[in-house]
């Protein structure tokens, strides 16, 4: 799976962007805008075709689930300390049927001993960010962690490989689109090299079956 992070600020467009990103076979694109309020929310989903908002997880004003066919809901990091001892009865509000909740970590022991099912996680970061100057990697490696896991920071061409090799089952990016020349096509080339990286791992997976028999 590829998750996109919408950028914090609006740049010139980002809706024609989004929506040659959806055509192009983003699933996953997570809302995340912390300068906008509810009804701003509104405005920017309002512009969006709305055949693309169950490809959509909203960060922030969770209640917007209740409004629009989203995806699915995210919990920043302080959000799932926050609410995680309480959150069934947070979610008693929302109508989250058929919906995915995802969550932020970064630190791979929290993840691994969070006793909430999330449906994916988000780690970070993997490699130095392209978006964050000065938000230097760690290389976490979780292949021993049972969960589903997407690999965030400095994701790009060169680091899709070896981020599916540290256990990922996804990866996100930030930078590694909205900060390039050309969004569209960087995306289109960054899931070329993680499909082809996807169908090596499969490949090698079956030889190493094989070879034990």
């Amino acid at each position: 799976m590829i998750v996109v992070i919408a950028p914090e600020k609006d740049i010139p467009n980002e809706i024609a962007i989004l929506h040659e990103l959806f055509q192009q076979g983003l699933n996953y694109y997570h809302l995340r805008k912390p300068f906008k309020n509810y009804e701003e929310h509104c405005d920017y989903l309002n512009a969006i075709d709305s055949k693309y908002h169950d490809r959509i997880v909203v960060h922030l004003h969770h209640q917007l689930i209740n409004d629009y066919n989203l995806k699915g809901l995210h919990f920043q990091e302080q959000m799932r300390i926050d609410h995680i001892d309480n959150l069934g009865q947070y979610f008693k509000s929302l109508d989250m049927y058929g919906k995915t909740i995802s969550s932020s970590f970064h630190d791979p022991k929290v993840l691994e001993d969070c006793e909430f099912e999330f449906d994916y996680h988000l780690l970070s970061p993997v490699f130095s960010s392209i978006s964050k100057k000065g938000y230097k990697g760690k290389g976490f490696d979780v292949n021993t962690i049972d969960k589903l896991i997407v690999g965030m920071g400095g994701i790009d061409n060169a680091t899709v490989k070896p981020t599916l090799a540290l256990g990922y089952k996804g990866i996100g990016v930030l930078g590694g689109v909205w900060n390039m020349e050309k969004p569209v096509e960087s995306f289109v080339s960054l899931k070329k090299h993680y499909d082809t990286a996807v169908q090596e791992q499969k490949k090698a997976s079956i030889r190493n079956k094989n070879y034990k028999l």
